[in-house]
């Protein structure tokens, strides 16, 4: 855990050398952007991972990687559309994972200087102090987050979740980690997530069950997949529910 942090920290403080300068944005095979600062960042960590542990499999979301199995899995910048904005909602994602379940998982959030990190069994921390989601126990008057606008809509998830919106207090598209952040936090209730990698979620999903929340697919799998549903756990019924419709 100690060198999982330190790894997250140092890749997360090399981003802010690109962070609001204008950086050059190249698009991906799937057209999501990358940067110089998301490749730096994933060859900084894996170079630290070779360092300290030899031999270890690594899955990147630049370089990628091993696909099942023990390892490492890094999301260099999470929330890239965010950091090429000049928005400070973006993190550095590293996790460790024993036959494909998460066991510990750093979320670095560079530009807000904030860090949670959870160890398997031993709860979740925010800065350094034990965090805990909500304890809303009702959808009246709730916090809900979602991924972006145009993928809820391309995924299906915009009218249920539009639907949730009219007993919550709010809805906020504060997507990607820092969303599921929110939720481990208790400073949102819910995180809508229509479409993920193994990448973006493998740290924030034993963040999030850690700190006492649920974390699972629309159809309440909680297996990791290709959609997140994360909540304090106290809604997590009612929001499955909702996309069941």
């Amino acid at each position: 855990m100690a060198f999982a942090l330190e790894a997250a920290y140092r890749a997360g403080r090399s981003t802010l050398a690109h962070f609001q300068t204008g950086v050059a944005v190249e698009s991906k095979s799937d057209a999501t952007p990358v940067t110089v600062a998301d490749r730096d960042a994933e060859r900084l960590i894996r170079s630290m991972i070779a360092d300290r542990f030899p031999g270890d499999e690594i899955l990147g979301e630049e370089e990628g990687g091993s696909m099942s199995g023990d390892r490492w899995v890094i999301d260099p910048i999470d929330g890239t559309k965010s950091f090429v904005c000049g928005v400070p909602l973006y993190a550095t994602l590293l996790s460790y994972e024993r036959d494909g379940e998460p066991i510990l998982g750093v979320c670095y959030l560079p530009a807000l200087d904030e860090m949670l990190y959870a160890e398997q069994g031993s709860g979740a921390f925010f800065n350094g102090r034990p965090c805990r989601v909500s304890q809303r126990d009702d959808l009246t008057g709730c916090v809900l987050s979602c991924g972006g606008l145009a993928s809820m809509v391309r995924h299906g998830r915009w009218a249920a979740f539009d639907k949730l919106g009219e007993a919550a207090l709010a809805t906020r598209s504060w997507s990607d980690a820092y969303g599921h952040a929110l939720v481990a936090t208790g400073r949102v209730d819910a995180m809508i997530d229509p479409i993920v990698n193994p990448w973006d979620v493998s740290a924030v999903s034993l963040i999030v069950r850690e700190a006492g929340g649920r974390f699972t697919t629309f159809t309440g799998d909680e297996a990791l997949g290709a959609e997140a549903l994360s909540s304090n756990g106290l809604l997590h019924e009612a929001l499955l529910k909702a996309f069941a419709k």
